[in-house]
Parts: structure tokens; sequence; C-alpha cells
């Protein structure tokens, strides 16, 4: 029989795990440090926005030790059943991140339009003072976060976080401010409303983003008639189906495909090893296993997808 049967693996030039865990702790303690003090003011203040941002920060906190969680057990060797290991634990972490942006987006909307119509007494220079403050510690921790592997939609999804609250805060400080300079206190309340609309884009796109990859589509970068057409052009292929690409987890492509050769071609491995490093140096697909078979050989009757013929695809 010609049937080979290849992979191959890489490791990619993502920091480290250590050095994420690192940014990670750092920016967990500036949150929680600065999350307790604003809750206070908020409260003293009567600011929906302040509470509101406080309660952001209180997310950002629980999104960042869901990451370290989820690399932790992301990092576990592959065993047993779990033949890829605990990668999409990560995956689940985003989507469980990306939620909670959505039911906190839709919690203060409902808040900030009862504010809107019976605003509270806010202490506008307080909330200025406070938001101003939460703005500097939020960049940090979001400068922090940035040097991490945001390939990872894990770390990405504590990094949205921790930005929404940043753009919360510079919100919040304008509220307070207009609050202070013109007495309308229903500035406070539409602060509110700009951080729920912030939260739902970034909630959605985590969502979006996660739920690719849980229902195994090809990452956004890639396109598989694109792909199947490069491999079928290739002079020893007469045809290229069950090609599937989908993401294990974030950073991490993954393809394989059942290939058709010439008779005369020479030995499957050979062709094999060149359609790998194809993959890897046009499309950064390190990841792969093909099934390669003579022409004349017996193969598969019932292909899935497309049929990539001479480079075109063909239903």
């Amino acid at each position: 029989m010609g049937t080979d049967h290849g992979h191959g693996h890489g490791h990619g030039h993502a920091v480290s795990a250590d050095a994420d865990r690192r940014y990670l702790i750092g920016a967990l303690a500036l949150i929680l440090g600065y999350m307790a003090a604003e809750v206070t003011v908020g409260l003293v203040a009567n600011s929906m926005a302040l509470i509101a941002d406080a309660a952001h920060m209180l997310t950002d906190a629980s999104a960042i030790i869901l990451a370290l969680i989820a690399m932790r057990i992301a990092a576990r060797p592959a065993t047993g059943r779990y033949t890829f290991g605990y990668k999409r634990v990560e995956i689940l972490s985003a989507q469980i991140n990306g939620a909670t942006l959505l039911l906190l987006a839709a919690y203060f909307v409902y808040e900030g339009v009862q504010r809107v119509i019976d605003p509270p007494d806010v202490k506008g220079p307080l909330v200025l003072v406070t938001a101003l403050a939460g703005v500097a510690v939020n960049a940090l921790a979001a400068w922090l976060l940035s040097k991490a592997n945001r390939r990872s939609l894990n770390v990405e999804g504590a990094f949205q976080h921790v930005l929404n609250d940043m753009y919360a805060f510079i919100a919040t400080a304008l509220a307070g401010l207009v609050v202070w300079l013109t007495g309308w206190a229903q500035a406070d309340a539409v602060a509110a409303l700009v951080v729920a609309a912030l939260m739902a884009v970034a909630g959605w796109g985590l969502l979006r983003d996660s739920g690719r990859v849980l229902l195994q589509a090809a990452p956004s970068d890639l396109d598989p008639d694109e792909i199947g057409a490069v491999l079928a052009a290739e002079p020893e292929v007469l045809e290229i189906h069950d090609l599937h690409v989908w993401t294990v987890t974030s950073g991490y492509p993954t393809l394989s495909a059942h290939v058709i050769v010439r008779d005369d071609c020479g030995t499957c491995h050979d062709v094999r090893g060149r359609l790998a490093s194809l993959l890897h140096e046009r499309f950064g697909i390190e990841h792969t296993t093909l099934q390669v078979d003579h022409g004349g050989e017996p193969h598969c009757f019932d292909p899935h997808g497309p049929r990539h013929l001479g480079g075109t695809p063909r239903g």
C-alpha cells in the first residue's frame, strides 16, 4: 500500500506561560487594591457610574483569576481520553468572560435608564478624582496584560475586561466633570450606559471568537478552499478531499486531509513531507495530519466536503 500517515508539531514563539502568569498576577494586584477603594468612594459619592466601574473591576479580577486557573489546567499533558490535553479550558474561560461582560452590560443598561429617569444627587468632584485615578490604575494593568501572549483568547478575555474598564473610567471622569460644572446629574447615568455599550461589544467579540473554536470552524485568517487549491496545484497531487482546518485552542491551527497522488510520484512519505512544509511556510500551520494514497489504490468512496482537483475546488 502507498498509504502514508504523518503529522508535524510546532510550539510557536509565544511568550512563556510563566511570564504570562507574572503579568496577570501583577494586574490582579492593582485591580483588587483599587477596587476596594472605589466601592467606598462610589457609595459616599452616590455615583452609579463609579459603582458600575467597581463591579466591572470585580469582573476584571474574576477574569484574571479564571485565566490563571485555565492556564494551569491547560498546561497539563495529554493523557487517557483527553488526547489533546486540556488546552480548550482556555477557550471555555474566554466564553465565561464574554458571557459575563454581556450580562453586566444588560444590568447597567437597566440601572442607567432608571437613573436617567430619576437621577440621584451625585458628588461630581469626588467622582472625577476617583475616576481619573482609576484610569491610571487600569492603564497600568492593561499595559501589563498587553505584554502577555494575547494570541490566547484566555489572556485576551482578561485584557478586554481591563481595557473596557479603563474606557469606562474615562467616561465616568467626564460624567463627574459635567456634574460638577453644570449640575446635570443624568451625566452619571449616561456614562454608565456608555460603559454598558463597551462591555457588550467586547463580550460579543469574545463569544464569537471562542465560539468559532468550540464549533471547530477554520481560523478567520485561513481559507480552507484556498489551502485545498494550493495543495492540489502541486505536480504530484491528483486530488485533495476530507480537508479539515480547525483550532484546538487559540494560536494552535490544525489541519488534516486525504491526499491522492500520481502512481509515478515516488514515495508517499516524501510527498507528505513536501506538503507539510508547504503548509507551514505558506499558511503557518505546524500541526498537520496527511493521509497520502496513490491514485490506483483503494481509498474512501464517500469523501467529506469539497474535492480539490488541479487546484480548483469542486463541491
